[in-house]
């Protein structure tokens, strides 16, 4: 194809100098027909195909291509033909005589004309799409998988990201929680896609059975929702597109942050710092845009939702509660009792009747044991010939003083293990900082007296919130009086 510099020259040397076409195309170099074309055509017309090209070596098996690609539509997409296979499969079934290449263009073009097209659309203020993205985080100096919920509203391109250690029910419900008290109301519907958090069954077309924990959720703040067909990211194009965006601008380079807490921090100030940009198309910025959804938003409910996955449990006979895989301790005397987990983010609590009876925090481990030593003191109290293998108490740190404790009590009491676990015990009802002082006076006064050669006594004068105790010096005489007989006992004589 010749360049347009040509044709401009040519073009002036025929319709302006008057030259010949002839002599043109003899200077030029170019055919009398070339000429006639660019005397007719001010730039290069391209290649024209007046009729589609005739394919007679391919055209006899094009219907045996169709169905092999017909074929692969339900076949996994790592498992579908290439244009190798095919023509490899033309020539060995088929006889087929003809080229690769011809094979090759034909299924080119097949896939560029089956390719899915799209509308065109329109979001009306104040709804929202929702969706889960990964990325990688290092957390309290631990790499780990970030799991994080991006909420889009399409309307303006605002937008809410925050993480999680897991893509659970519990992180599903707190990020709604905390998208909605961001945004300062609630979106009037919601698109997801069919996640099974939020979705316990497919019934066909767009009815979704949905779970209890989704149910409640709406429930407390009234949005409509919306799912996507089934693998069709594009239904909710805007939050795909968001969740690489929080990505690449929020997570590069590779988070780093003391806690969930911080690294959560950091994503809402990227959120709202997001609200000063003006987008392509718009005249307005997001944050301007998004004052028409916020007009448009439900109000948000008088108290948030408890965002938690509930779920009923037995306390063994080790004093655990099992919950997603995990074992957490109770107090002993709730063994063998039925309780309520509350699994949250971060944190899990357990419930017996209307009484919180623990408190630990989150494991994301697999198989693990997390135990609260207090839980198991009372027990030990009466079994302390377990006090030195209690699992329970491994790992326990507690001040040097404790353990100068316990040699002690151990050294002068026949059972100086259970005074030592009552001691313990005070922690179910004083902070440590408060008991760890308390045992330190009390050593201190045991050495004091050691080295005075003095007996140990308890110094009053400095306890004075402690009532006195009034005791009255005893007179031998006052015996005397064990020995009378009362009168008029009726004893025989």
């Amino acid at each position: 194809m010749f360049k347009v510099e040509l044709y401009g020259r040519v073009r002036r040397a025929v319709l302006v100098d008057g030259v010949s076409q002839r002599a043109v195309a003899r200077e030029f170099g170019v055919s009398r027909k070339s000429v006639r074309k660019m005397v007719a055509f001010s730039v290069p017309p391209g290649y024209r195909r007046e009729r589609p090209a005739k394919r007679p070596k391919l055209d006899a098996w094009v219907g045996v291509i169709d169905a092999m690609l017909d074929e692969d539509k339900t076949c996994p997409a790592k498992q579908r033909h290439t244009a190798k296979r095919v023509w490899e499969r033309l020539r060995e079934e088929h006889q087929f005589t003809g080229g690769y290449t011809i094979v090759k263009d034909y299924l080119r073009s097949s896939k560029l004309g089956s390719r899915e097209m799209f509308v065109p659309l329109t979001h009306p203020a104040g709804e929202a799409q929702a969706d889960f993205g990964e990325a990688l985080a290092v957390i309290g100096g631990v790499e780990c998988k970030a799991h994080y919920l991006a909420m889009d509203l399409p309307h303006s391109d605002d937008c809410f990201v925050i993480a999680f250690p897991a893509e659970t029910t519990e992180a599903f419900l707190e990020g709604h929680v905390k998208a909605f008290a961001y945004f300062g109301g609630v979106p009037t519907r919601i698109l997801y896609d069919n996640t099974k958090i939020a979705v316990a069954k497919i019934l066909g077309g767009t009815e979704r059975q949905r779970t209890r924990a989704f149910s409640e959720l709406q429930s407390h703040y009234l949005f409509a929702d919306k799912f996507g067909r089934p693998a069709k990211g594009n239904d909710k194009g805007k939050v795909e597109g968001l969740v690489g965006y929080a990505r690449r601008n929020f997570m590069v380079p590779v988070p780093r942050f003391a806690s969930w807490d911080a690294f959560n921090a950091h994503l809402e100030a990227a959120c709202r710092k997001r609200r000063e940009r003006k987008l392509r198309g718009h005249t307005e910025t997001i944050g301007e845009r998004f004052e028409r959804d916020r007009a448009a938003f439900l109000s948000l409910p008088a108290a948030p939702y408890e965002a938690c996955e509930k779920v009923s449990a037995r306390v063994s006979s080790l004093a655990l509660v099992r919950y997603r895989g995990n074992d957490y301790s109770v107090p002993t005397r709730h063994g063998h009792l039925q309780v309520l987990v509350r699994g949250y983010v971060h944190e899990v609590t357990i419930a017996c009747g209307s009484e919180v009876i623990a408190k630990h925090p989150r494991s994301y481990e697999r198989e693990d044991v997390v135990y609260d030593p207090l839980h198991y003191l009372a027990l030990l109290e009466q079994k302390t010939r377990a006090l030195d293998q209690a699992a329970p108490l491994q790992g326990w740190q507690l001040p040097s003083c404790y353990l100068q404790l316990r040699r002690l009590l151990e050294a002068r009491l026949k059972h100086g293990g259970r005074e030592y676990v009552q001691v313990l015990r005070l922690l179910e009802t004083f902070k440590l900082d408060e008991l760890t002082h308390a045992i330190e006076d009390a050593l201190k006064h045991l050495l004091l007296c050691r080295i005075d050669r003095r007996p140990p006594r308890l110094d009053m004068e400095n306890y004075p919130h402690l009532p006195p105790a009034q005791v009255r010096t005893t007179q031998a005489a006052d015996y005397m009086t064990l020995l009378a007989v009362p009168a008029n006992t009726g004893a025989p004589a």
